[in-house]
């Protein structure tokens, strides 16, 4: 298939809007390892978060970002010759989205409040992350001495939605690794030899949005999440730079789809950071299936999705 085709441009972006807090104490709300309860140490610095705590002192990120919304919306008044407005929010979502409308064209602009923590990532990242014969020991213990984030997200499992839980974020860290993909320094660098692996994540994540388009309804539980997560096991079973040669991202993209097609077939797919979390839980098997032949009929035809 060919490779003239355009990929979309983005229009939909992503703030992550950090605060820092001292130490906070993490419990586990569930069994993923990636939802936690916040509260405070003892005689926390942050008095002026007292007003977020609930009934328990646990943190809650609904009034958190009630709080911030109201912000938000103050200052978005504010704004000349740009038209801003503050959308209304999905029932979980962890971000306060700003409608951009100005030309060119209209953007979106997710603001995702995030808490930044200077303290040790929880037991359930210990055997995640797995890059060592990737990108090495050393490069991975960095990672894991860079500070913890937390966004405000709604847990879907909890029996009462109460708005106080939190979720493990990653996404410093997984820009990092996209950043400097490379199992030798060079790679992708001006002067140093050309890889697909980036190619390779593009053509998935575009094929998932057309998907999406068509099927929205059906495939709403998927997100390039899972792309970009079945990319990062990838990158690790396929170390070498050599293993995505840039002349090859026909064979390359394929290699990746089939480990994809893999983790739809068995409804697994271990979060990169947190092995214990299924991104594909079963109950969404229904789903997984329909992405399956999907993806199926597109391969065996070609992939007429690339060339529209």
């Amino acid at each position: 298939y060919s490779h003239t085709w355009q990929i979309s441009e983005p229009n939909e972006f992503d703030i992550m809007l950090v605060m820092p807090v001292s130490r906070l104490q993490l419990d586990e709300c569930d069994d993923t390892g990636a939802y936690y309860y916040l509260t405070f140490k003892r005689n926390p610095k942050e008095k002026h978060l007292s007003k977020f705590l609930d009934e328990d002192g646990k943190l809650s990120a609904f009034k958190m970002l009630q709080a911030l919304k109201e912000i938000i919306k103050r200052e978005v008044k504010n704004i000349k010759n740009v038209e801003v407005t503050v959308k209304r929010q999905k029932a979980g979502s962890p971000a306060i989205t700003l409608q951009i409308k100005n030309p060119p064209a209209e953007i979106s602009v997710d603001i995702i409040l995030t808490l930044e923590v200077q303290q040790s990532w929880p037991p359930s990242t210990q055997d995640g992350l797995k890059i060592e014969q990737w990108l090495g020991r050393k490069v991975r213990a960095d990672f894991r001495n860079k500070s913890l984030y937390l966004v405000a997200k709604q847990n879907k499992n909890e029996k009462v939605l109460r708005g106080n839980t939190w979720r493990l974020s990653f996404s410093h860290i997984e820009k990092a690794m996209l950043n400097n993909h490379g199992s030798s320094k060079t790679c992708c660098e001006s002067d140093g030899p050309k890889c697909c692996r980036k190619g390779c994540l593009k053509l998935l994540k575009y094929l998932l949005e057309q998907l999406k388009m068509t099927h929205t309804k059906k495939l709403e539980k998927f997100c390039s999440y899972h792309v970009k997560t079945a990319f990062f096991h990838s990158c690790v079973m396929w170390p070498n730079d050599t293993d995505w040669h840039s002349g090859d991202l026909d064979h390359c993209f394929q290699k990746y789809l089939r480990y994809f097609v893999d983790c739809l077939k068995k409804s697994h797919l271990p979060h990169f950071f947190i092995p214990q979390y299924n991104l594909l839980s079963l109950e969404n098997k229904a789903s997984s299936n329909f992405l399956l032949e999907l993806i199926n009929k597109e391969w065996n035809n070609g992939f007429p999705i690339f060339q529209e």
